[in-house]
């Protein structure tokens, strides 16, 4: 475990260096503020004695070392998805704050590795999908017997299940899928655990396909193109720009995932809701017909150890960008702000259970004061 800590630390501290700066969406006012927030800071911190910072990192009873900044390395995923640039715009929004110091975006292999490296300590916030972080707290499949200390801060934007088949394979639904060539996703990855979880769930196998391409979204695009795969998986937020290349190129079907497999799938997965993707919307593949799928939710973790008042900063801040004109990555705009702590399945950090019960307590004053005005007038 140390060399693999080692290791880890060593390739995701290059990676960081290379990637620290990207992405960043705050104006560069907006950064001298956040340096100049960081230095008046640590110039009071100093002025503490040491009992009052004997620990920065730890959470709960530790409140009294509040005042020290903190640096966060936000884990993300492939340079070419949506995490990564999520990271970026969240970078500018999160070192606003005085409270931290600094924040490192670094590009991963997204779910698994996200979680496995908050568990060794190389990062301290990251974006993962619902299902791999249920396992996680379960110590289930990969994390079998070896539950991960993580927590939630929010519940973000849904990743819907995209299976996409060439028009000449004849595939139009999943149990066509026996004897094909299918593309499921990089070994590990959130694709590849939903892309299992629904072929198991229409009754077939890995061994049922005629051949099993773990590829990652380009790849597939390409092997799809060439006429070397006749269906693939995409889990992404809508619209996956791959397959929006692909339509380009190559007539495609999207392969609805819906009456018992979709059953199946709700009633033992906790994190699947059921997603439609529309017709005649231009934005989301302009498609002639409906097609019924399954989503399931993204999240924003944290270590269990963050301190409470770090993660219910980082809660408020996200909350009040969702809700201002700055977001720029178009699948933060795909949910509604106010459901951000709904249908999780992690624990909610402590820190932003805090700024969840404010929101409710304001939401609540506000609507007996409604109420208290429409008295007034019918009086």
């Amino acid at each position: 475990m140390a060399t693999r800590t080692l290791m880890l630390a060593a390739a995701l501290g290059l990676s960081g260096a290379l990637l620290a700066g990207c992405g960043d969406d705050g104006s560069d006012s907006e950064t001298e503020e956040a340096t100049q927030n960081g230095e008046s800071s640590s110039q009071a911190s100093e002025e503490q004695t040491s009992s009052d910072v004997s620990d920065t990192n730890g959470g709960g009873d530790t409140q009294t070392a509040s005042a020290e900044p903190v640096s966060l390395i936000f884990g993300t995923g492939g340079t070419g998805g949506t995490y990564y640039p999520i990271g970026g715009a969240l970078k500018g929004v999160f070192e606003a704050s005085d409270l931290v110091d600094e924040v490192q975006v670094v590009s991963t292999g997204a779910s698994v590795q996200n979680i496995n490296n908050i568990t060794d300590g190389l990062n301290q916030i990251a974006i993962v999908m619902s299902d791999v972080a249920y396992d996680a707290v379960n110590g289930e499949n990969q994390f079998d017997g070896e539950p991960a200390d993580i927590q939630a801060l929010a519940g973000l934007y849904p990743n819907v299940v995209q299976i996409v088949a060439t028009e000449d394979s004849g595939i139009e639904s999943i149990a066509d899928l026996e004897g094909k060539r299918v593309g499921v996703g990089k070994v590990g990855s959130g694709v590849e655990q939903s892309a299992a979880k629904v072929i198991e769930s229409a009754g077939l196998s890995y061994d049922d396909l005629a051949q099993v391409s773990h590829t990652g979204y380009a790849d597939s695009v390409t092997s799809m193109s060439n006429g070397n795969l006749d269906a693939a998986f995409f889990t992404s937020g809508v619209p996956n720009s791959s397959i929006t290349g692909l339509m380009q190129s190559t007539d495609i079907t999207f392969v609805p995932v819906s009456g018992d497999v979709a059953d199946k799938l709700l009633d033992e997965y906790p994190y699947y809701e059921t997603y439609t993707l529309p017709a005649g919307a231009p934005e989301r593949y302009d498609l002639g017909e409906e097609v019924d799928t399954v989503a399931i939710r993204n999240m924003l973790i944290v270590s269990g150890d963050m301190r409470d008042d770090v993660a219910e900063e980082l809660t408020q801040r996200f909350y009040d960008y969702l809700n201002s004109e700055n977001v720029s990555v178009g699948a933060l705009n795909q949910f509604d702000p106010d459901t951000m702590n709904q249908n999780l399945v992690a624990p909610v950090h402590p820190g932003a259970q805090t700024f969840y019960d404010s929101l409710s307590s304001e939401n609540g004053d506000a609507e007996n004061a409604s109420s208290e005005d429409a008295g007034d007038a019918q009086s």
